[in-house]
């Protein structure tokens, strides 16, 4: 499991101060990043060795308002992992009363940079798959 800090910019709020909506979807992305980075990868290298990880599925519960300049965390974990796909959950937190804010999972592939088609990551890139199975059993 993995926690990300996030401060709510006003820029993410409407008229209300309120986050956006579409604002938890680049939260769960900075989540993401930070799930992969600490197993010792990131975006960055799954594209120099030609894997990209396209979303096929998202999805968010909104359960209570974040609001301008709250302080969040947002948990992510890998729920589901097989050669050819990965499912992560997450959880957004306001940290200075631990009140769940949303929840939510994306559902994304690993596909091949040039050709654009789903790769078995298993079979043709083991280190990688090897950082994605030790997140799965963290």
């Amino acid at each position: 499991m993995s926690f990300t800090d996030i401060k709510v910019r006003y820029a993410e709020t409407d008229a209300m101060a309120i986050v956006h909506h579409a604002n938890y979807y680049i939260y769960f992305e900075v989540a993401r990043e930070d799930l992969i980075r600490e197993s010792g990868i990131s975006y960055k290298d799954l594209e120099d060795k030609g894997i990209m990880m396209p979303l096929i599925e998202t999805h968010c519960k909104y359960i209570e308002a974040a609001k301008y300049d709250d302080d969040l965390v947002v948990e992510s974990s890998i729920s589901q992992l097989t050669p050819v796909k990965v499912r992560i959950e997450y959880v957004v937190r306001r940290k200075n009363d631990n009140t769940i804010l949303a929840t939510g999972n994306t559902l994304q592939t690993f596909v091949d940079s040039n050709e654009f088609k789903i790769v078995n990551l298993k079979r043709n890139n083991e280190d990688i798959w090897n950082k994605f199975a030790e997140i799965f059993k963290a």
